[in-house]
């Protein structure tokens, strides 16, 4: 299942460029248009970049959503049950491609980011701290996805799914300090998921006190997977029966 899910990403070739290159279009875009009017106390590359770590988890799951609203309305689903093939199997299929086209685009963002300045002296601990934080948020915004992707019907909703993941980061500590925001927004943007997983990023890479914000982030990602998994298991026991 894992094989054949990556199969059909390389199949979708203007689809996987995009989830792959558009995370790096829009740190570049960030970075020398809008990175001079903010201040915050070090080089914005550096601030922004666990922010946009965090946006490929969403950008590469949009097609994760899309690819399993194609397997479900496109009539696969009935071989795989004639040969007794489970929900979980097919699932983690597209979970797992959605894992190693992340882990592609995260590696091309770091590449760039320290191609036009940033700079960190985090060791090997800190680089799998980081690395650990946010695989789990992939995963859990993955299945997150692959739940979604049952519960529309056409593969034009599923693509959908990319507004709101490319919204969530923007009400957070991403991409501007949360103290700079509007009164009304500090409490959803200190609360919401992906502001403990974006500072957590920023504190083993950037020296940033990391409190309790990676406990946070486990708790956050661990309730999403969990909640994803068993959605997504039971909507696909509705749709088949």
């Amino acid at each position: 299942m894992v094989a054949r899910s990556v199969r059909l990403s390389l199949r979708t070739v203007d689809a996987l460029l995009t989830s792959l290159l558009l995370p790096v279009v829009l740190m570049l875009v960030t970075v020398f248009l809008f990175g001079g009017a903010i201040d915050v106390g070090v080089p914005y590359v550096t601030y922004v970049v666990p922010g946009v770590l965090v946006l490929c988890a969403g950008l590469g799951s949009a097609l994760t959503a899309v690819s399993v609203c194609n397997d479900m309305t496109g009539g696969i689903i009935d071989r795989f049950r004639s040969m007794d093939v489970g929900a979980t199997a097919i699932l983690a299929g597209h979970v797992a491609a959605s894992a190693a086209r992340n882990a592609i685009s995260m590696v091309l963002v770091v590449g760039v980011a320290f191609a036009i300045g940033f700079r960190t002296d985090a060791g090997l601990l800190r680089w799998l701290g980081a690395a650990g934080i946010l695989l789990l948020f992939v995963v859990a915004v993955s299945w997150v996805a692959a739940a979604l992707g049952m519960v529309v019907r056409s593969p034009e909703a599923a693509s959908g799914f990319t507004f709101w993941v490319m919204f969530l980061p923007y009400p957070s500590s991403a991409f501007v300090p949360i103290e700079t925001m509007p009164g009304w927004v500090h409490g959803f943007a200190s609360w919401q998921p992906v502001t403990p997983v974006v500072e957590s990023l920023r504190g083993f890479l950037g020296g940033v006190p990391l409190e309790g914000n990676p406990w946070m982030a486990i708790t956050w990602s661990t309730g999403l997977l969990l909640l994803a998994v068993g959605a997504s298991v039971l909507l696909f026991r509705r749709r088949t029966r």
